[in-house]
């Protein structure tokens, strides 16, 4: 897992936890979004889903290209999957996300391991200087 950096990250990781703890492995993915869902929301976490990310393209904006699958406390953008093996190409759907965005972190959480401390990994926005 990467760096978490934010207590945000830590209350998705934690709600997610028991999410996987309660269901296991082996579901659909829409099934663990709903019940992340609920239980941030249980939480009192505020979590908005299937968000917009807008493409700008040769300075022109293009309509709804990508859906974040959840945006927590206007400030986390997090990509659920329930995969055998998140792949390369995964993790760059999400760095491609935290470029399109203004979010500075992102979680990818893959609900389908054994343990879910195995199927998190924390994305942080490199500032340019």
């Amino acid at each position: 897992m990467g760096v978490v950096k934010s207590d945000v990250a830590y209350e998705v990781i934690g709600a997610a936890i028991d999410v996987h703890r309660e269901l296991g492995p082996g579901l659909f993915e829409h099934v663990y979004h709903q019940c992340l869902e609920y239980e941030l929301h249980k939480r009192g976490v505020a979590v908005a889903t299937q968000v917009p990310l807008p493409l700008m393209y040769d300075g022109h904006r293009l309509g709804c290209v990508y859906r974040a699958d959840l945006v927590v406390a206007d400030q986390l953008l997090v990509e659920l999957k329930s995969l055998d093996r998140v792949l390369p190409v995964h993790e760059a759907q999400v760095l491609t996300y935290l470029r399109l965005s203004a979010f500075k972190q992102a979680l990818l959480i893959n609900f389908n391991v054994r343990l879910l401390k195995e199927g998190i990994k924390s994305f942080v926005r490199k500032e340019h200087t």
